[in-house]
């Protein structure tokens, strides 16, 4: 179909050029006064021949051309597509603003220049409006939200305050969609800005959940259905971007360049990343790092009423879990094991894995004792 349309724009096109412009051949080789050839009919027929000839030619690459510029474009995202087309009308619209001024101008010797700069600065100012509105079009959503935001601020808030959010761009990594609690903490009003979620990590979440082993298959659906979960609740924008780094391999280091490019900082609970991200100066939010920093305060002498369930690693401890998941290993806790006791704080003990609480129990009673 696509090969016909084409063929036929050359016959279309060849008969009105021929209708344009063979007449002044033909007075050129005076045959002026042969009507039977100096007439429209032969002019279009003549020229849509000579440009039927050139398709046989040209048609196969048109139509490859086209059909690349198609697949190109319904990958581009739409924001991508967005923006650079309103550069584009833009830019159209300068160069015809500027060519209508220039029409006017009478000056000897550049007629020929006034009249071909029309199409010239058509291109040029297409070309650099397009390109403008693509590699702005982060900027552009970054001030419009930003207004929006100050526009809805109460009376008496300083500006200043906000524009405290200079990281405006949350890159979510895999493990942080896959753990769930990022939901939560969105649906809190605690994180400002858009999510943003790349496309070759929805690639590695649908990877996991195809899985044929049934602990990994979970917990990529559970991802899944935690993005679909944000993207319905209240809460931060969720961004879908198919920017993306072929010469990396590492989904961990394309998060790292993804930060850098749209100046934002990386989502995660993976050590490994944090890690990585800090060397390349890329800032992190780290949800194990939230999720100690809001546990509640324990101090040395404070009293607590906890359950020991096992043994500990130690001689005649015993452990025990607060609602958060806190460990508390509770000296000669052993004696208790599967019973509710008093005891008290001695020691607190922050590691990169958590919060760790040793205890006694309280007045130095034993089960030892009974």
């Amino acid at each position: 179909m696509l090969k016909k349309v084409v063929q036929v724009s050359f016959l279309l096109t060849g008969g009105t050029l021929g209708v344009l412009f063979l007449p002044h051949l033909f007075t050129l080789f005076s045959f002026t006064d042969k009507p039977m050839i100096n007439n429209p009919y032969v002019s279009a027929i003549f020229g849509a021949v000579i440009l039927l000839l050139f398709s046989l030619f040209l048609t196969e690459p048109i139509v490859n051309f086209i059909k690349w510029m198609e697949e190109r474009l319904l990958k581009a995202p739409i924001f991508d597509l967005l923006f650079g087309t309103i550069g584009l009308i833009v830019g159209l619209s300068v160069a015809f603003l500027v060519s209508y001024g220039l029409s006017g101008i009478q000056i000897p010797g550049i007629a020929a220049i006034v009249s071909v700069l029309p199409i010239l600065l058509s291109i040029l100012l297409g070309y650099l409006g397009f390109q403008v509105g693509f590699k702005k079009r982060e900027e552009f959503i970054n001030a419009v939200y930003s207004a929006k935001s100050t526009g809805q601020k109460k009376k008496g808030v300083e500006d200043s305050a906000s524009q405290t959010d200079d990281r405006f761009y949350k890159i979510l990594d895999t493990s942080v969609i896959i753990d769930g609690r990022i939901a939560d903490i969105s649906a809190t009003g605690f994180l400002e800005g858009i999510l943003v979620v790349p496309q070759f990590v929805l690639t590695e979440l649908q990877h996991i959940a195809d899985s044929a082993d049934t602990l990994k298959r979970t917990k990529g659906r559970r991802g899944l259905d935690v993005l679909k979960r944000m993207q319905t609740d209240v809460g931060p924008n969720i961004l879908i971007t198919d920017e993306d780094f072929p010469d990396v391999q590492e989904v961990d280091m394309k998060l790292v360049h993804l930060a850098k490019s749209m100046g934002g900082l990386v989502v995660t609970n993976d050590f490994n990343l944090n890690k990585v991200a800090d060397l390349h100066g890329v800032f992190v939010l780290n949800i194990n790092d939230l999720a100690n920093a809001v546990k509640p305060v324990v101090i040395p002498g404070e009293d607590m009423y906890v359950v020991v369930i096992k043994d500990g690693k130690e001689h005649n401890q015993g452990v025990a879990y607060l609602d958060d998941g806190t460990m508390i290993v509770v000296e000669d806790g052993k004696f208790h094991i599967g019973n509710a006791i008093d005891v008290v704080v001695t020691s607190v003990l922050q590691t990169s894995a958590g919060r760790m609480i040793f205890a006694k129990p309280k007045n130095g009673k034993s089960a030892r004792a009974n």
